[in-house]
């Protein structure tokens, strides 16, 4: 279960988008999913899968450990997709189920949304693969300055979504040794019902939640002992600075969505043979 995990892990390799300011990642990650939400049909789809590939190959993180983030989701993929197959009843019908009823844009719409998610989660997960959670709260922080401006406690929100990141793997790692704890202990939590595999997991979660809370006051005794607060004046060891990679990025970045626009609008688009109108 741990060794899956992906979200909030580093892949520590020299690569163009490792050393990209924290700023510009965020940046064109936002650019990213704006672009996963503008697509209207298959060829933009393609874009932003040609971009997250790109990217990722870029990087120099192994595509399978990218691919590892799906197994999260794959039950939302799935039920999101049944879903929207039964609630959209637009064009040709393919056949019925009861009352229910499975036409082309049913069929269509769910693919839209399961590729959407997808290439959500493969994106963000990329972020974290190539930026450590101290660049991501950095970034972060200098990104929401002008927030300070209404009394917005910048730096304290940039500190716990960089905590909460970093918690992600420990808490895994400590659910797998609770589950082997309470299998040495004659614990079954693969066999029976979904009622039976539920109660089964009352013994993982009070321990979990136990040392959830544990962990939380030693972090917090850490940081007192060693006087940490979050002053407006705070020094920091590394400064953000810009290069002309990051320049490179943002244009990158830039066509991405611009292509996207392009697409969307039919420009150089060849003839289907045959059209995807709910697509």
């Amino acid at each position: 279960m741990a060794r899956d995990l992906t979200l909030g892990q580093y892949y520590p390799v020299e690569s163009f988008v490792h050393k990209l300011d924290p700023r510009i990642k965020f940046i064109i990650m936002t650019v990213y999913i704006v672009g996963v939400f503008l697509v209207k049909h298959i060829y933009g789809f393609a874009v932003v899968a040609a971009f997250a590939i790109l990217s990722t190959l870029i990087s120099r993180v192994p595509i399978l450990s990218v691919l590892k983030s799906l197994k999260g989701i794959i039950f939302i993929v799935i039920f999101t997709a049944v879903l929207n197959v039964f609630f959209h009843t637009e064009g040709k019908v393919y056949f019925t189920i009861g009352k229910l009823l499975i036409t082309e844009g049913g069929v269509f719409f769910a693919l839209k949304m399961a590729l959407r998610l997808i290439l959500l989660v493969l994106g963000t997960t990329l972020l974290t693969y190539t930026t450590t959670p101290m660049a991501l709260t950095d970034g972060l922080e200098r990104l929401m300055t002008p927030l300070t401006w209404i009394k917005i406690p910048v730096h304290d929100i940039a500190i716990i979504m960089s905590i909460s990141l970093r918690f992600i793997p420990i808490l895994m790692e400590e659910v797998q040794k609770i589950m082997k704890a309470q299998r040495a202990r004659g614990a079954e939590f693969d066999r029976g019902g979904l009622v039976k595999r539920a109660k089964a997991l009352l013994p993982i979660l009070i321990p979990l939640f136990i040392s959830a809370f544990r962990r939380a006051d030693e972090l917090a005794l850490a940081l007192d002992a060693r006087c940490y607060n979050a002053t407006p004046n705070r020094t920091r060891y590394k400064k953000l600075k810009m290069h002309y990679r990051d320049f490179i990025a943002f244009l990158a970045g830039a066509a991405y969505i611009v292509l996207i626009v392009a697409v969307n609008n039919k420009f150089w688009i060849p003839t289907l043979t045959y059209s995807f109108p709910f697509i």
